[in-house]
C-alpha cells in the first residue's frame, strides 16, 4: 500500500512541477508581445505574400518620409529638427487611437479571431532595452523598421547593421530562459 502511495505523491510531485513551470513560462512569455494574440490558424505559405507587399509598401512611405534618411536621424538626436519627432508622434497618436477603436466596436482580425490586450508590468529590462535600443539608433542611423528599406535603397553597408540586429535577437532568444525577467 505505501509504494501506491509514493508512487502517487511522485506523480502529483511531478503534476506540481510541471504546473510551476508552466506558470513560470507563462510568466516570461507575458512579457513577449508577439505571443500574446497567437492564432492556431494555418495557411499556404504564398499567403506571406500580402505582408510582402505591405512591407514594400512601408519601405516606399518610410523613402518617401525620408525616415531612413541617416541626416534625418542624427537631427533628430541633436534636437535640430522636428521632422523625425513629428513622424513618430503621428504614429503615437495613429497608434492610441486605434487600440481605442480596436477596444470600443470589439474589431476581430481579418480571419475573425478576437484581439486581446494585456496588462503590462513596468520591468527595469524595459530601460535598459530602450537606452540601447537608442544608443544603437543613434549610432548607426537605422532602426529595425528602416534597415530593409535602407538596405533596398542601396545602402548596402547597412547589411552589417541588419545582420548584428538578426544575430542580436538570436543571441537573446537563446539565452531568454536564462535571464531575468
Amino acid at each position: 500500500m505505501s509504494t501506491i502511495k509514493n508512487l502517487q505523491f511522485k506523480e502529483s510531485s511531478r503534476i506540481n512541477l510541471e504546473n510551476e513551470a508552466a506558470m513560470n513560462d507563462y510568466e516570461a512569455r507575458s512579457l513577449d508581445t508577439i505571443c500574446m494574440n497567437d492564432t492556431v490558424l494555418r495557411h499556404p505559405w504564398w499567403y506571406n505574400f500580402k505582408y510582402l507587399a505591405a512591407g514594400i509598401v512601408l519601405g516606399v512611405v518610410f523613402v518617401k518620409a525620408e525616415i531612413i534618411s541617416w541626416f534625418r536621424i542624427q537631427e533628430m538626436f541633436r534636437l535640430q529638427s522636428f521632422h523625425m519627432y513629428g513622424v513618430i508622434g503621428t504614429a503615437v497618436v495613429a497608434g492610441i487611437i486605434s487600440v481605442w477603436l480596436i477596444k470600443k466596436f470589439n474589431i476581430k482580425t481579418i480571419h475573425g479571431e478576437t484581439i486581446q490586450f494585456h496588462p503590462r508590468k513596468f520591468n527595469k529590462g524595459q530601460i535598459i532595452g530602450g537606452v540601447s535600443f537608442g544608443l544603437g539608433w543613434a549610432m548607426t542611423g537605422a532602426c529595425p523598421g528602416p534597415l530593409f528599406a535602407q538596405v533596398g535603397t542601396g545602402i548596402l553597408v547597412i547589411s552589417v547593421v541588419l545582420l548584428s540586429a538578426i544575430a542580436g535577437t538570436w543571441v537573446y532568444g537563446y539565452f531568454r530562459d536564462r535571464l531575468p525577467h
